[in-house]
């Protein structure tokens, strides 16, 4: 395959590339956090990305059922913790996003 070499060729092989699932703030916000952690619970998560817990929960029930996010719910205080963690596939959804909006990115002349 030739490779593109019009900004806009650059730019439309980036965006084809882009993962749908991570296009969303939130998603791609609590990705590329547990991607520098071995886990990271609910509430820091939702404190970081500045969500609500209904909203928080969704984007995170939306990668758990993509098989991006590990879930594990324990005790501690004995109040329910609920911590996440990136799993292989989510890591390497992300590193080929990642390298999608880099693309999109250096086709754009600004």
């Amino acid at each position: 395959m030739k490779k593109p070499t019009q900004p806009a060729e650059v730019t439309s092989e980036g965006l084809v590339r882009l993962d749908k699932l991570l296009e969303h703030r939130s998603r791609l916000g609590a990705c590329v956090l547990l991607a520098d952690v071995e886990a990271m619970t609910f509430t820091s998560l939702k404190r970081h990305l500045k969500e609500t817990d209904g909203n928080m929960g969704a984007h995170l029930r939306k990668l758990e059922d993509a098989g991006y996010l590990d879930v594990s719910k324990r005790f501690e205080n004995r109040k329910p913790v609920t911590w996440y963690r990136l799993t292989g596939k989510g890591a390497g959804a992300l590193r080929s996003h990642l390298e999608a909006l880099q693309t999109v990115i250096r086709g754009a002349r600004l």
